[in-house]
């Protein structure tokens, strides 16, 4: 048995208790923040656009800013809270979260809903991009060509709430898969390019049939120099 069973066996001896996002949180919409408002320095800023072509579960830093006179007149989020994109242009992105764990409050796009709750800002996240809120999610997306689902809507979704001990525990078990999976993408990006530099040198090689040019000798002979220095 693992641990995250022994406390689920300790804590909660008649199941994990689900309750709606609305019963756990409140959903606030994010307002007047457009592409063009992003500057490279700043009030952090989330444009719901980035929540699904740049961040990841969580975050601690943004990747774009905007004027603090502009900030005025947003509506932030604070840390722990979550930053959910919801409009996209098809169903897998819409809904996408990302939470944000940095200390200062950050300025948050329209299309785009501020979630704050009592729960682990990161089980939240994993919950959110788990089947389980998927299957829910498919039953209220609306529109054709631009996907949607309303706050109302969210509100309504169903999530399981162990005590926030058994939280962290599940959280620090998909950190460590998370991580793993960014280590072998590192390492596999890194045999691929070594491949295709091997590929492009026994392609240039092969296909000169032994012709070289005066700078190919010359870069060979400079090599064969190195080596018996």
């Amino acid at each position: 048995m693992s641990r995250i069973d022994k406390l689920i066996a300790e804590m909660c001896p008649n199941g994990v208790e689900h309750k709606t996002l609305g019963d756990v949180g409140k959903f606030v919409r994010g307002n007047g923040l457009q592409k063009k408002d992003l500057t490279e320095s700043g009030i952090g800023a989330i444009h719901y656009g980035q929540v699904y072509t740049y961040y990841g579960i969580w975050t601690t830093e943004t990747k774009s800013f905007v004027s603090p006179d502009l900030a005025k007149r947003l509506r932030m989020a604070r840390h722990g809270d979550l930053v959910i994109a919801t409009t996209s242009e098809n169903d897998e992105d819409v809904c996408k979260a990302v939470a944000w764990l940095g200390k200062d409050d950050i300025a948050i796009s329209g299309d785009a809903y501020i979630y704050s709750h009592s729960l682990d800002p990161k089980y939240v996240a994993y919950f959110i991009h788990s089947e389980q809120f998927h299957s829910q999610k498919a039953r209220h997306i609306t529109g054709t060509k631009v996907k949607r689902v309303s706050g109302e809507n969210m509100e309504k979704f169903r999530i399981p709430v162990p005590p926030l001990e058994i939280q962290r525990e599940i959280v620090k078990v998909l950190d460590g898969f998370t991580r793993l999976e960014a280590e072998l993408e590192a390492e596999l990006e890194a045999e691929l390019e070594a491949r295709r530099r091997q590929y492009q040198y026994y392609r240039d090689a092969l296909l000169t049939f032994g012709e070289r040019t005066d700078s190919d000798a010359s870069k060979q002979a400079s090599k064969q120099a190195s080596k018996q220095g």
